[in-house]
């Protein structure tokens, strides 16, 4: 096991290959929002949250970490990665510490809480870490097909167990410090029970208007429509996690307002961003309409690829030389996975030469909202086992046959 002589041989704790394996044996336990809010409620039991996070946080932690064996060795072998795998390592130790802590003390409870107050702040830059060790590897090897499609397949998955395990501790943190936000007194945790989908919408528009105006010195104005098809004359809300829909919503405006001013740079005035908002039985679906050129369909899956993605030095990085709305490069492909890890999906449709729609997909009911979660299995494995095989599509040919059976002469 390739992780596990990493460990060793990098002078960490002998004892992190067999929790790894022994925890990476069970499968994580999704929740859905229904759950999460019926937990958090005034009836919150913090022995509960303790005894149920000292075992499904390893057991998530430890299913990403067999996964991360499967990369390339030259790839684990980048300074990024080796910091990387430290901390996880780390943090998998201090929960498994807690295994055998009697639930009914309270100093157990309180050192639960600023343990993972402490993992939360140690995960802090995994994002850009992992982003750092791609380019390292980018620059030093090259990419090949394969990896690529290892690499792509691997991050969703690490990118979407790190959300999970945020949203894990944050609840835990948030409802047993004993004290409320007052800025947002009737959230439950990081859950808005009744999150109003508009509100966000306007506020992610609001920071991305700042960003643009900062930049180009001008921006694009947006119109917003609401569809209710349950209670038309009500606002639109629905249980969720704001930070999450904000997060999606103020990379789109990114993306929307880089390309229309761009796109529209020598023009007197800018094409509106078209907004609409539809809530029905099952979804609530947002549409944000650009006219900012779009692009060709070749490239819409390399804009949701890690390894087409230049990001920055997380240590290095000098905001004053690049653009502010560039970001990371990462911003699309982890919205998409903020979209679908309570089952709803961010996608894109372009037409090149006039604009770009991108539309997110959220579930309209709580119970719906369940979380989407990676875990190590055969079929998980066979993934990273895949060669480059033969396309079974015929290939275009440059020069098309000729299919005349007789050519005449001239």
């Amino acid at each position: 096991m390739k992780f596990a002589q990493f460990l060793l041989k990098n002078g960490s704790v002998a004892g992190i290959p067999k929790q790894v394996e022994r925890f990476s044996k069970f499968s994580p336990s999704p929740l859905s929002m229904k759950q999460f809010i019926d937990f958090g409620s005034a009836n919150a039991c913090e022995k509960t949250s303790f005894v149920f996070l000292r075992q499904e946080l390893p057991v998530r932690l430890a299913n990403i970490m067999k996964e991360i064996d499967f990369l390339p060795d030259k790839l684990l072998g980048t300074p990024s990665l080796k910091l990387l795998t430290s901390w996880y390592s780390q943090s998998l130790l201090e929960l498994v510490d807690f295994l055998e802590k009697d639930p009914d003390d309270k100093n157990v409870l309180t050192n639960f809480t600023q343990t993972l107050v402490n993992i939360r702040n140690r995960h802090n830059n995994v994002v850009p870490t992992m982003a750092q060790g791609v380019v390292e590897y980018k620059e030093a090897f090259g990419v090949d097909p394969v990896t690529n499609q290892n690499v792509q397949y691997f991050l969703d998955r690490f990118y979407m167990s790190r959300i999970s395990t945020r949203m894990l501790m944050n609840q835990h943190t948030l409802i047993f410090d004993g004290s409320v936000n007052p800025a947002h007194p009737k959230h439950i945790g990081s859950i808005d029970p009744t999150c109003n989908v508009v509100e966000v919408i306007r506020d992610a528009y609001e920071s991305s208007k700042l960003l643009c105006e900062q930049y180009y010195l001008t921006s694009p104005d947006m119109e917003i429509t609401e569809v209710n098809s349950k209670n038309p004359e009500q606002p639109l809300h629905i249980v969720y996690v704001p930070s999450h829909l904000y997060h999606m919503l103020f990379e789109l405006f990114k993306n929307a307002m880089r390309a229309t001013v761009e796109t529209h740079e020598t023009s007197p005035t800018l094409p509106l961003i078209k907004v609409r908002v539809s809530l029905g039985t099952e979804d609530l679906t947002i549409k944000m309409s650009d006219r900012g050129g779009g692009v060709p369909l070749r490239k819409i899956e390399q804009l949701f690829s890690y390894m087409y993605s230049t990001a920055p030095s997380p240590v290095h990085a000098d905001d004053s030389r690049n653009a502010p709305l560039a970001g990371f490069g990462y911003g699309l492909p982890i919205s998409r996975l903020y979209a679908k890890y309570f089952q709803g999906d961010l996608q894109l449709c372009s037409m090149e030469g006039y604009g770009t729609s991108a539309v997110i997909y959220l579930k309209a009911l709580s119970s719906e909202s369940v979380e989407r979660l990676p875990v190590f299995n055969k079929s998980a494995l066979r993934h990273y086992q895949t060669s480059t095989e033969a396309d079974d599509w015929c290939m275009p040919s440059k020069d098309p046959k000729k299919l005349g059976k007789y050519e005449t002469t001239r």
